[in-house]
């Protein structure tokens, strides 16, 4: 006979073990944090004994922490000033995020909405918030960030007025894959703005009638109102494409590239370049890439470039498609000799890499170091060394095509780049 009170039984036993997982993954998120704290201290009075500049201390730290967990440079910093605020100006928050009453995300909630307060006042806040922890049972995210926003009004409203206004000097637009070969283009915009903007897509949405989708003519209008081309017209501007010679001219189904963006499907590649070539006003032009038969590494680029300086820095954004740190994704806007320049390093390929702005800036802090090979398949391999001697890797991405197939006509497998833009 089926017994439903086992079956019970052994139901509550695996929610009992997610919740107590999940009060140890809140656990893990604060030692963390000291540890994370006392490693910044240490680094800090280390760098003063040796006589660094005041400014220069802790150079380079929020990237290595970042590398510790795998994470981007970018996240290691905000990992960073989180420790910080909580181990030295919000002990509540800490010991809740301990005991596993809050997550580690909420936890950072309450640390960005009191990070524009005095240290006095931001430690009045972590004491009404997470001093009596019975008072965060069942509160959820927006919950929790409304509450600390709440408290740090009352306490400065001069300093939340103040973020305000210097928030509009962060407006900016910022583009990111998504899935299925969409991007999602985000817009930061003062609030009159951002207000206006979408009502302005709304209405347009609620007056057009044709049988399209709500979200479908608001993208659509989007589009059409900032290129002023309708919106399944090519837009004329730069675009680059990876694609095999097969999957162009034969019918082969291996994915294609965009730079920046990734792998997207041979059909939709295909339809990307005929609308290129088909379009009146757009060029297209073509660049041969010449890939390792085995791996798929870049080895070769044919350059119609007069200047071997312009010709290499695009082989290598081509080759490194982002940035080559270790869990950092970002785009690349530096090429930086991994031996540095001044000490002798070839400006070349091998001794080149692509990286972001920041990491670029924190390479040359005190105790780092990058180093390149190129293995036997001829992928390109980068090596970061932290101060602390921790070693990261990271490999360049082959190029779009199946591996291991016999060369084609056009000697090594190549891919090639179609770029259109307008022929004015």
């Amino acid at each position: 006979m089926f017994d439903v009170v086992d079956c019970l039984a052994d139901e509550a036993a695996l929610v009992g073990r997610i919740a107590e997982l999940e009060r140890s993954k809140s656990a893990a998120a604060a030692e963390q944090a000291v540890l994370t704290a006392e490693l910044d201290a240490k680094r800090r009075s280390r760098e003063a004994a040796q006589g660094v500049p005041a400014a220069r201390r802790g150079k380079g730290l929020a990237s290595e922490i970042a590398l510790a967990r795998r994470d981007s440079p970018n996240r290691g910093g905000r990992h960073l000033g989180f420790a910080r605020a909580l181990v030295h100006e919000m002990p509540h928050t800490l010991a809740a995020l301990a005991g596993g009453l809050l997550s580690e995300w909420r936890a950072t909630l309450i640390v960005r909405e009191s990070a524009c307060l005095s240290i006095q006042d931001r430690r009045t806040l972590d004491a009404r918030m997470c001093a009596d922890q019975a008072g965060l049972e069942g509160k959820g995210d927006k919950r929790i960030e409304a509450d600390a926003k709440a408290i740090a009004y009352e306490l400065d409203p001069h300093a939340i007025v103040d973020r305000a206004v210097r928030a509009e000097s962060e407006r900016t637009v910022t583009c990111r894959p998504a899935p299925d070969n969409m991007t999602y283009v985000t817009a930061l915009l003062p609030m009159p703005q951002g207000v206006a903007v979408y009502a302005t897509l709304r209405r347009e949405a609620d007056t057009c009638g044709d049988g399209r989708g709500r979200g479908h003519v608001m993208a659509d209008t989007l589009v059409e109102r900032i290129t002023g081309r309708p919106a399944d017209v090519p837009v004329p501007v730069a675009v680059e494409l990876v694609i095999t010679d097969e999957s162009l001219l034969g019918g082969d189904q291996t994915p294609a590239r965009v730079p920046g963006y990734g792998p997207i499907p041979a059909a939709i590649a295909c339809r990307l370049a005929a609308d290129a070539a088909g379009d009146e006003r757009s060029t297209a032009t073509v660049r041969r890439l010449y890939r390792h038969p085995k791996s798929g590494a870049l080895v070769a680029m044919e350059s119609r470039a007069r200047a071997f300086p312009t010709g290499l820095a695009r082989y290598i954004a081509l080759r490194d498609d982002t940035c080559r740190t270790p869990y950092c994704d970002a785009p690349i806007r530096h090429l930086d000799h991994a031996a540095d320049h001044a000490a002798g390093g070839a400006t070349s390929d091998l001794n080149g890499r692509g990286t972001c702005e920041a990491c670029n800036y924190t390479k040359q802090a005190p105790g780092w170091r990058t180093t390149t090979r190129r293995d036997e398949d001829g992928t390109h391999g980068c090596q970061v060394v932290t101060p602390t001697g921790a070693r990261h890797s990271s490999k360049a991405p082959p190029l779009p095509g199946r591996l291991g197939r016999r060369p084609s006509h056009l000697e090594i497998a190549f891919a090639d780049i179609l770029a259109w833009r307008t022929a004015a």
